[in-house]
């Protein structure tokens, strides 16, 4: 079920860096603000699909804000950053950064993650105690 209230993190489900840096956010989501889903599930195809976002140019993370407006790349990565305990302030400063240059670092990285970090063969399963935080 999806609540309005909530930011909607879309990522790729079978990268292991991926799934490190959600379980990351979710350690440090003391507010509850964030639901998490995989790209590759029926809601994350959904979700990209009402949005017209074409997931062939953005297949690693993708934020949802509550209603239509969501955030892509670098900018994802820092939105989501600025409500996590401990790194709302660097969030904040490399956003100074221009964003296209941010998109060059963050594009290489997911070019190379599974490489780097290889992938699982299907998405993650979350944990019972961690079910409530994911849609389904």
């Amino acid at each position: 079920m999806i609540q309005k209230e909530h930011k909607i993190v879309l990522f790729d489900g079978v990268c292991n860096l991926c799934n490190s840096t959600v379980q990351f956010a979710i350690k440090r989501d003391r507010s509850d603000i964030f639901r998490f889903a995989a790209l590759q599930s029926e809601i994350g195809q959904k979700l990209t699909l009402e949005r017209g976002i074409d997931t062939s140019k953005v297949d690693s993370i993708i934020l949802i804000q509550p209603g239509i407006a969501y955030y892509t790349k670098s900018d994802a990565a820092l939105q989501i950053g600025a409500h996590l305990k401990g790194y709302r302030t660097i969030s904040k400063l490399l956003t100074l950064i221009p964003r296209r240059l941010r998109d060059i670092v963050y594009d290489f990285v997911a070019r190379n993650r599974y490489g780097w970090y290889g992938k699982k063969e299907r998405c993650m399963v979350p944990s019972a105690e961690l079910m409530e935080k994911f849609l389904n």
